[in-house]
């Protein structure tokens, strides 16, 4: 009895600071059920698949006409599928990446040659083009189609992470705000701030186009501290002089937005080298994007400092109760300008990230993007009230957010129901947060 009763207690736990995790995996069930679609395969595997077909429907001398457009995929695809059919034995007449007039082109210089062509190998968007005319005999060849969920396909997983990757780092700064008792309505305005200031330092002093690695980390740090020392301003106004984090931070809000164009001079700032980019678009090990990382790596730290670390201790003890908090021997003020200053250099941290993946600094970015991280933090069951929440739920807080804009995307649904979907779920999420401080719960139960 005693033990059912405490494997009770530890799922009633487990569910009040992770509950949200069942409804993301409810929201990718019901995703992946309702994208399943036909899918087309492309790059190498597309060729190694195509390539099989081709040796089982030729015979070994065959000369094979490879056509597909002339993006990344398609080289991959005929590059691959060339070096499989020359080592099979047969021979390429020839190989086009390109638009219809291309292939059309080709065609012609081989029906002026009169060159015998065993069979086409195109894509599937080659083969509904209008170019074949003479050909009709000549069999065409595709990679074979299957029915699969599109939400599921690995480059859409990955595309989800990495589109929320900014976001969810810059709500752990704004999770342990709300923990603390504050709020944070500046973040998306020092992440314009900090990609403005990051490209502007690379563009004046940095070298520019010439830039190397060392002097661009030092650039995005400067950017990053800041935003860093921005945070560290809102703390001190809000614990030296009793305002509200609400008006501090929404003060910062315009002020580091104004900044940001005045500096930038409202136009964006692009002259930054290509390497640039490495911490944006490029992946470690191959398909894991550098930003998702780095993102599970501070997720990682700051579950450690929350759950394991006195600061972690103090930032609840603050939010909880400051009062009993300053009388337990808490040092309150500089418990809450640490989260802020945290918070400030995370959103430095997104301005950086941001500006790589776009190659540029723009005081544009980041709108609308404090309210998707406290929509985040709020879904991930962190209390408004301060004293309660967890860092990973905020983690799966902002991967709900990101599943269900995918997921409305995929289902084509337009961005006005979008807003009214997104907004649903934050009424939703605070509503049960209150619920569950006023009791109704327990009540209900008893």
């Amino acid at each position: 009895m005693e033990k059912s009763h405490r494997l009770y207690a530890l799922a009633a736990r487990f569910l009040a600071d992770y509950g949200m995790l069942l409804v993301l995996a409810g929201l990718c069930v019901f995703l992946s059920v309702r994208t399943i679609a036909e899918q087309h395969p492309t790059g190498a595997a597309a060729a190694r698949q195509l390539a099989d077909v081709i040796v089982a429907q030729t015979p070994a001398n065959a000369q094979i006409v490879i056509l597909a457009r002339d993006g990344a995929d398609d080289q991959e695809f005929t590059a691959t599928l060339q070096d499989r059919v020359v080592a099979s034995g047969r021979s390429v007449a020839a190989r086009v990446n390109g638009q219809p007039f291309d292939a059309a082109q080709a065609l012609q210089r081989l029906r002026d040659g009169k060159v015998k062509i065993d069979a086409f190998a195109v894509t599937e968007e080659v083969d509904n083009w209008d170019i074949f005319r003479g050909f009709e005999q000549t069999p065409r060849l595709r990679p074979t189609s299957y029915y699969w969920s599109t939400f599921l396909t690995p480059a859409n997983l990955l595309n989800i992470a990495n589109q929320i990757a900014v976001i969810a780092i810059m709500a752990i700064g704004v999770t342990m705000v709300i923990i603390a008792g504050g709020i944070d309505l500046s973040v998306g305005s020092l992440l314009a701030l900090s990609a403005v200031v990051a490209a502007y330092l690379i563009r004046a002093v940095g070298g520019a186009y010439e830039a190397s690695a060392l002097s661009m980390t030092l650039c995005c740090v400067g950017a990053i501290l800041v935003c860093g020392l921005v945070g560290l301003g809102t703390g001190f106004l809000v614990t030296a002089f009793r305002v509200p984090a609400f008006i501090v931070t929404l003060g910062v809000m315009l002020i580091a937005r104004g900044a940001a164009g005045k500096l930038s001079q409202g136009q964006s700032i692009f002259q930054l080298p290509e390497a640039f980019t490495w911490l944006g678009r490029e992946s470690a090990f191959g398909f894991i994007p550098n930003a998702v990382v780095l993102m599970l790596l501070l997720y990682a730290v700051a579950h450690f400092v929350m759950a394991h670390t006195v600061l972690g201790r103090y930032i609840y003890a603050a939010g909880g109760n400051r009062e009993a908090a300053r009388l337990s021997g808490v040092p309150v003020e500089r418990v809450v300008m640490c989260v802020f200053v945290v918070s400030g250099a995370l959103a430095g941290l997104g301005g950086v990230i941001l500006a790589s993946q776009f190659k540029s600094g723009s005081p544009t970015y980041g709108v609308m993007y404090e309210l998707y991280v406290i929509a985040a933090v709020v879904v991930g069951g962190t209390s408004l009230s301060g004293g309660e929440g967890k860092i990973l739920g905020t983690l799966i807080g902002a991967f709900v957010i990101a599943v269900i804009q995918n997921g409305m995307n995929l289902l084509g649904l337009g961005s006005y129901d979008q807003q009214i979907v997104l907004g649903v779920v934050l009424v939703l999420a605070v509503l049960f947060d209150r619920v569950k401080h006023l009791g109704w719960l327990r009540l209900k139960r008893g």
